[in-house]
């Protein structure tokens, strides 16, 4: 086991992604059109965006986005050792990996910055955990049985904060809190690249203020 106590960033870090309810996934095809659905979404009231490296030059727009006042950014996708430590330099507050990759926990431990491993069965969430997750990504939850899934892995594991992602559709949030997720990550069903490069980013707004109202948080 390679776990460490928690230090008080790391668990004040992990306390505001769960108070943030929602985490949007911003995966885009450009850092413009990532930057307009932040836009978007900060418009409706979100203030916590994970930035995923499979955007060109990501760890420039984490830095950019990292210096607004009040917005809290993390880095995705992050499958390396080098790429969390690029993405810590550039300001990233918490570090996500869609598997187990126990190499990118030293770093953003040593940064003080929570680490999400992801996982989908009981042996990789024990696995995540001993490598050091400080909460534990299910991806891809909605090819795994959805909200059930989580239920059943919350129920053998009920110390460890469970982050499901992946295919999440807006009338299932609540049911996934319910089921025990700590907090959400939310890609391509809150952040529809199509409304953005159609004009329409008014549309992602308007998700996201009645995203946040359903679950008693203020709107922009």
């Amino acid at each position: 086991m390679n776990r460490a106590a928690p230090s008080a960033d790391i668990g004040g870090l992990l306390g505001r992604l769960v108070e943030a309810k929602i985490v949007p996934v911003i995966r885009t095809s450009a850092a413009t059109t990532a930057e307009q659905a932040v836009d978007a979404l900060a418009d409706a009231g979100f203030d916590v965006f994970e930035i995923t490296m499979t955007i060109a030059d990501a760890p420039a727009l984490i830095e950019s986005l990292a210096a607004r006042p009040g917005v809290l950014v993390g880095a995705g996708t992050v499958t390396s050792e080098q790429d969390a430590e690029r993405c810590l330099s550039a300001g990233a507050r918490f570090v996500v990996s869609p598997c187990v990759v126990p190499a990118v926990v030293a770093p953003c431990h040593a940064a003080g910055v929570p680490v999400l491993l992801g996982a989908l069965t009981p042996t990789e969430v024990l696995a995540a955990r001993a490598a050091g997750a400080d909460a534990v990504k299910i991806f891809p939850v909605s090819s795994a049985g959805g909200p059930a899934h989580v239920s059943a892995l919350r129920s053998i594991f009920p110390g460890v904060p469970l982050v499901p992602t992946g295919g999440i559709r807006a009338e299932q949030v609540l049911e996934y809190l319910d089921a025990g997720a700590a907090f959400i990550g939310m890609g391509g069903r809150l952040v529809d690249e199509r409304l953005i490069l159609a004009g329409r980013s008014g549309e992602i707004t308007a998700l996201g203020k009645s995203l946040r109202a359903s679950l008693g948080l203020p709107a922009g």
